[in-house]
């Protein structure tokens, strides 16, 4: 066995190349023959002085000769070895059906000690799994990851992802790259450089779909990454449709909101890289917004980036306009976006909404309120008010859980201001304190900026003296202000064009919008939206849209465990199935001939409830079993 590289010239441009092989020496008779184990491409770049120990290594490796330690190769040429080798053991075939032999518990010569033997058997389908194997000589090699990969590929295939990317144009090479950037960011969230990485060292995904990762450069799956981006449209459409036809929801609600990531470094060359108000403390860094509307099964209808300043507002309009929604379909939204030319451009277009008041009046009368129980058994009070000129319900709900937040924190400012309105009084009464009107004034103001959720229910008198240029005293009286939220602990406002409903009905349809900022808990913590290390505008937009196109293959499977009892999140489950191997077994037989059987691990308990319920194989990617 050894390498030979051969020149080749292009048709097109005459340009010379080399194309390296594994070559093997076969004796036909008296002749000798060199026939081509494995084509190593022309992008082979291990040094020619390590070829014959390359070659060697492949050998003893399909021949299940363990390395002695006398000749420490270069990891790189102990991995390409391990490489060439798995390759070579799935090109095998299997072993002849004839084949009958005895098991043993070691090589040796019969009723050697420590050997246990199973009679031969001549039936049918037991002819070539019988062998004497020597137990000393069992190895297990290239342990790759396949409980997440095998669902998540029943899940896009239930979607019918594959066939949809085919008929945009994908070829082979570039399908394999798209399915393995959305597997790793839902198996091994982050980066398209890790991604890469994970494909081409740590999973089973190319064993399932038949495409070899470790020959895939990492430009492939850059360039993946702008196809799916370059077909979002198309794709986002066709998977919706889908997810219509596998569950059978209808358009009812549209959920809509904005979230922001931020990247890491200047981003200098992206557009849409701006500061802003970062959801996630990141303020200090350039930030991308990402905003998602959703149906009100949670999957994903239609999906933008706006630079990281984008006003949430103004955002709305542009989004929904491209939308078939049913007509007549509710519009779920928070306060940030539920602006009075949004609603009234909801209302003129035929979408109610159900969104969180921008007013600050409140009102609240506990006579007068309904009941409502929420999922947590918790007791939710609301007081309806209609309105017959705007043709609206405002609903204003009491939970005792925010009455208990809310008094907190309005007690904890309050007791903040106090503090500070005393220390202003106390330097009026020593010798070096600030007594300047104007100083004094100046510092008063920056109580009341830091502190204004508190501030506004105080009244703060500050007396000058009789030159009126020092200040003489200061003092203050605590006033909660009427309709506000220290008036109405735990109460907060509805507003709907749905009034048709009852109450706990708009109650649990409002409470929907959890939803959507779970999806987009999920896609920043479970699914590797943030940060983003991309500076190219296609790049950085098609980072952001594999972490969702990843979120729809997750909400599926969750449905799909859900209706049968598991309602553990994303990353319990990707947990759960990540210890779930293909590992490669070698064994010695007496005839100095190698067994390799590759196939999976058991799955445990837990695993195994998974893949019932979704139907799937214990075995996945089935056993693959040869001689050599």
């Amino acid at each position: 066995m050894f390498i030979r590289r051969t020149a080749t010239s292009a048709r097109k441009s005459s340009q010379t190349y080399y194309t390296y092989r594994l070559v093997e020496g076969v004796r036909t008779g008296s002749a000798v023959r060199q026939i081509t184990l494995l084509n190593l491409g022309s992008d082979f770049d291990i040094p020619s002085v390590q070829w014959p120990a390359l070659a060697k290594r492949v050998d003893g490796l399909l021949h299940g000769q363990a390395s002695l330690g006398l000749e420490q190769l270069p990891e790189v040429v102990e991995a390409m070895a391990q490489r060439c080798a798995a390759k070579l053991i799935a090109l095998r075939p299997a072993w002849p059906e004839n084949t009958l032999g005895v098991v043993a518990g070691a090589a040796g010569a019969a009723g050697a000690p420590g050997a246990t033997q199973v009679p031969q058997t001549s039936q049918a389908g037991d002819a070539g799994r019988f062998q004497e194997v020597d137990v000393e000589s069992i190895e297990n090699v290239r342990p790759r990851s396949v409980g997440v990969e095998q669902v998540a590929l029943f899940a896009m295939r239930e979607c019918g992802l594959e066939d949809k990317l085919a008929q945009l144009g994908l070829n082979r090479p570039q399908l394999a790259a798209a399915l393995g950037n959305i597997v790793a960011r839902m198996a091994h969230p982050g980066s398209e450089l890790s991604s890469h990485a994970w494909l081409q060292r740590r999973s089973s995904l190319g064993e399932l779909i038949g495409f070899d990762f470790e020959t895939m450069d990492l430009n492939r799956l850059y360039r993946s990454s702008d196809a799916l981006y370059k077909h979002r449209a198309a794709l986002q459409d066709h998977l919706f449709g889908a997810a219509q036809s596998v569950f059978g929801f209808t358009q009812a609600l549209v959920l809509y909101d904005l979230t922001n990531t931020y990247f890491e470094g200047v981003a200098a060359s992206a557009p849409k890289a701006k500061r802003g108000r970062s959801k996630e403390k990141r303020s200090d860094c350039p930030l991308v917004t990402l905003a998602m509307v959703l149906d009100g099964s949670g999957f994903v209808r239609k999906s933008e980036v706006f630079a990281g300043n984008a006003s949430e507002p103004a955002t709305l309009q542009g989004m929904l306009s491209a939308l078939t929604a049913t007509k007549g379909a509710a519009v779920v939204m928070d306060a940030g976006i539920a602006t009075e030319a949004n609603l009234v451009w909801l209302k003129a277009n035929g979408y109610h909404y159900v969104v969180v008041s921008r007013q600050r009046d409140r009102q609240f009368d506990p006579e007068l309120a309904t009941e409502v129980l929420s999922a947590g058994e918790v007791t939710i009070k609301i007081h309806r008010v209609e309105d017959a000129k705007t043709g609206e319900a405002k609903l204003y709900c009491h939970s005792p859980g925010r009455e208990q937040k809310d008094r907190a924190i309005d007690e904890a400012k309050a007791s903040r201001f106090e503090a500070s309105l005393q220390k202003i009084a106390d330097a009026l009464s020593k010798p070096t304190g600030l007594k300047a009107m104007g100083a004094v004034m100046q510092k008063l103001g920056r109580a009341k900026q830091r502190y204004a959720r508190a501030a506004q229910h105080y009244e703060v008198t500050v007396v000058p003296d009789a030159s009126g240029t020092q200040a003489a005293s200061l003092t203050w009286e605590k006033r909660v202000k009427p309709g506000s939220a220290a008036m109405y602990p735990g109460v907060y406002c509805l507003r709907t064009t749905l009034v048709d409903l009852d109450d706990a009905t708009l109650w649990r349809t409002y409470t929907m919008l959890t939803q959507l900022e779970s999806v987009f808990r999920s896609l920043k913590t479970d699914l590797g939206l943030r940060p983003v290390y991309h500076h190219a505008p296609r790049r950085i937009e098609g980072h952001l849209f594999i972490s969702v196109l990843a979120y729809h293959f997750v909400h599926t499977l969750r449905l799909k465990l859900k209706a049968a009892g598991v309602h553990d999140a994303w990353d319990t489950l990707r947990e759960t199935l990540a210890s779930q191997q293909r590992i490669t077994t070698t064994l010695l037989r007496r005839d100095g001939r190698c067994i390799h059987v590759r196939k999976a691990t058991r799955p445990e308990p837990h695993q195994q409830t998974i893949l019932t319920i979704l139907g799937l194989s214990a075995n996945a990617g089935s056993t693959q079993r040869s001689l050599v």
